[in-house]
């Protein structure tokens, strides 16, 4: 896996140590993994589209990725 070098603010370096320290995530690597992964399928699936008006989308109508429960950044 390639690997990435990443400076982050305190305040997000203090969250993931928070979330990790709680048993959310087993390290600081899974973490960052993780909510970048999470990150970047919530930017694709609100981003634009380059689908014609009309065009079905692929995705469910009822949230995002098919769950009323997802939060999109």
């Amino acid at each position: 896996m390639p690997r990435v070098e990443l400076n982050v603010p305190e305040h997000l370096e203090m969250q993931i140590a928070q979330m990790v320290e709680e048993g959310e995530f087993v390290d600081r690597e899974e973490a960052i993994e993780e909510l970048l992964s999470t990150g970047l399928k919530a930017f694709k699936t609100s981003g634009p589209q380059d689908e014609e008006p009309g065009e079905p989308s692929g995705f469910e109508d009822d949230g995002m990725m098919g769950h009323d429960d997802e939060y999109v950044f």
